[in-house]
């Protein structure tokens, strides 16, 4: 029997009705949590019908520039914005920590089988060009028993804007002053030697495709990857694997100048703590304040807190270390400020 043309757009209209209410959330930023953001979006989406939520791995820098913008409805970074780019948005934002992860020095040496051995002071040499060869008496001293080849070193940086790039100057510059002055710290820097990958997606592929290179990648890229990735002496004089507790317990150390009010943004490099993994970070998502969409508002809130809460479960799996208990109830604090129209938009989104 023909349908009439009234039961024809009515049957239209409700398999219409789902997608015209479907909220689309669009987010870029930073590569370093990019695995668990990515993660997080396709199991989010998968059990909200009602949400489309999509990140772009493009930077930090990126990702501050079209949060900045307004291009995204929210952005991610691992190098919290400057206080001069808050102003400029009129201090609109908020940083929200995600999960906590490490720059690990990664390296292609396929005769080497040991994990190699890092100082502070090689590292910096490394990637200021003082050190040029693998076979150097300075890496061989804290690596005995290692057969290191008389191979050149390749150094291997980030050629975009990043936070990655912003966590590894951040510690180099806390420890050796030659850097410091000479090259500092930010997302984006004149490296003095080596060459540029776009992305750790971009790192982590020249790395293993040059034989002698080192660089820097967040430790879930070099897990996924099986790069090596070496241990590193923290301030207490102990070489520290990359490893999950290690990189929680960078933050230990962080959490005992933090309170109820604070706005997060913190540097945890170079930690105090025998147990410490010295080149760790959290990462932060970037949402406003004030939003003019109100669904958007409410949908974002109700995603950034399961990440906060459900969403942890899947960081280690992933070589990312979840946020310490104690930060919750003041992260939910920071979520019931988010407000759209002059209201807030919590009671309705995320409980």
């Amino acid at each position: 029997m023909t349908k009439s043309p009234l039961v024809a757009l009515a049957a239209a209209l409700a398999l219409a009705a789902p997608a015209s209410a479907q909220v689309k959330l669009n987010g870029a930023g930073a590569t370093f949590p990019n695995i668990i953001y990515q993660d997080w979006v396709l199991t989010y989406n998968q059990a909200h019908s009602d949400v489309q939520l999509n990140y772009q791995s493009i930077g930090s820098g990126g990702g501050i520039r079209q949060f900045s913008d307004g291009t995204v409805d929210f952005g991610a970074s691992d190098a919290p914005m400057k206080d001069s780019a808050i102003t400029a948005i009129n201090g609109n934002v908020l940083h929200i920590p995600t999960v906590l992860g490490g720059d690990v020095p990664t390296y292609n040496l396929p005769d080497v089988t040991e994990t190699l051995r890092f100082t502070p002071e090689v590292l910096a040499d490394i990637f200021l060009g003082h050190i040029t060869k693998w076979s150097d008496a300075r890496i061989t001293a804290v690596n005995p028993g290692v057969k290191l080849p008389d191979a050149d070193i390749v150094v291997v940086h980030r050629s975009d804007g990043s936070g990655t790039s912003f966590i590894w100057t951040d510690y180099l510059s806390k420890v050796s002053p030659e850097w410091e002055q000479k090259v500092g710290r930010g997302p984006s820097v004149n490296w003095p030697v080596g060459l540029g990958g776009k992305g750790n997606e971009g790192v982590t592929a020249t790395v293993k495709q040059t034989p002698g290179a080192i660089g820097y990648v967040e430790l879930g890229y070099a897990m996924a990857n099986k790069l090596p990735a070496g241990s590193v002496r923290n301030k207490a004089g102990k070489f520290i694997a990359p490893e999950l507790e290690s990189i929680t317990a960078a933050a230990a150390g962080a959490m005992k100048g933090m309170g109820p009010s604070t706005d997060f943004r913190v540097s945890i490099t170079n930690p105090d703590g025998d147990k410490a993994y010295p080149i760790a970070s959290f990462t932060w998502l970037l949402v406003h304040k004030q939003y003019e969409d109100a669904a958007k508002a409410g949908a974002l809130v109700k995603f950034v807190w399961w990440a906060e809460t459900e969403g942890q479960s899947r960081a280690a799996p992933l070589g990312y270390a979840p946020l310490p208990q104690q930060l919750r109830p003041w992260i939910e604090a920071r979520l019931k400020t988010i407000s759209a129209g002059g209201k807030s938009v919590w009671t309705t989104a995320a409980r």
